[in-house]
């Protein structure tokens, strides 16, 4: 079955253009002239993926973002002039997936769109979802299961929702129990190479990761924060509170000296300076 998107613009064009590309490409595609009419809609019934402009009138992209992340786990890329480095931050910290700035190319939309689609495993047949995913696909750590095969996370048994971008963030650190894995690393995983992510992103993600997971454990402690070097998932996860220890939600300050590599439990790394990204966008 051809995956659904879900196309907001107030600008008739784009609408009627995107469409005529998308549905050659064998996609279905669901138009809505502004977020409110989306938000309607959407907040009920999601599509396989949504392409969001951010100014548009009644209820702006942005807005329409957030709403959506509180109800959807739905792949999410939103549209931004050229210029405006500001909203292209805040909608990714905001839990969209990726961004495309105007005037863009169709064939840049589809591809990126494709590629959100193969990392949310929307491409394969209905039925294969609905099957059990091979045991050596599966990822165990004590009481965390994630199943990639169809995007699914359990903790304590208990489902938790997470956006693929989220969802690739924690199989990261979850794959090395103890080993820190810096923000720029975390970057690179969930992230295409063309797309600018500033340090405070992956933090406002974490921050995410740990209250979705408080809704089924409000204990939930796995995620640490270290210090000058970034996060890590505790190799003795869920034991003890994080929070008091290695100052969640307060963002690591990189240092120059990040490795994917074990740290002592006590969090003794010294602080470095703090950096962004080398392939930030010129002016």
């Amino acid at each position: 079955m051809s995956a659904t998107i879900a196309l907001v613009d107030d600008d008739r064009n784009i609408l009627t253009s995107v469409t005529i590309a998308l549905e050659a490409e064998g996609f279905r595609v669901r138009t809505y002239p502004d977020g409110q009419r989306a938000w309607d809609v959407l907040r009920d019934k999601p599509a396989d993926l949504a392409v969001l402009d951010i100014k548009m009138p009644r209820m702006d992209g942005m807005e329409l973002l957030r709403r959506l992340r509180e109800v959807t786990d739905m792949p999410i890329i939103f549209l931004t002039s050229k210029d405006d480095e500001i909203d292209q931050l805040l909608g990714l910290r905001m839990g969209a997936d990726d961004y495309i700035t105007k005037p863009f190319s169709q064939r840049l939309l589809i591809e990126r769109i494709r590629t959100l689609l193969r990392r949310m495993d929307m491409t394969r047949a209905t039925d294969k979802t609905e099957e059990e995913s091979p045991a050596d696909d599966i990822l165990e750590r004590g009481r965390l299961t994630l199943d990639p095969l169809r995007h699914i996370v359990t903790w304590d048994d208990k489902q938790v929702t997470l956006t693929v971008t989220e969802f690739l963030i924690l199989q990261a650190l979850a794959q090395h129990p103890g080993h820190v894995k810096s923000r720029d690393q975390l970057m690179d995983v969930a992230y295409s190479d063309d797309v600018y992510v500033d340090d405070r992103t992956i933090d406002s993600h974490i921050k995410r990761l740990r209250k979705k997971f408080r809704v089924v454990d409000t204990e939930f402690a796995a995620i640490e924060t270290l210090y000058g070097v970034g996060y890590r998932y505790r190799q003795n996860e869920g034991v003890g509170d994080s929070d008091s220890q290695n100052g969640e939600d307060d963002p690591p300050q990189q240092n120059a000296a990040e490795q994917d590599s074990p740290v002592p439990e006590d969090g003794g790394v010294a602080d470095g300076p703090d950096s962004s990204r080398a392939d930030a966008p010129s002016p």
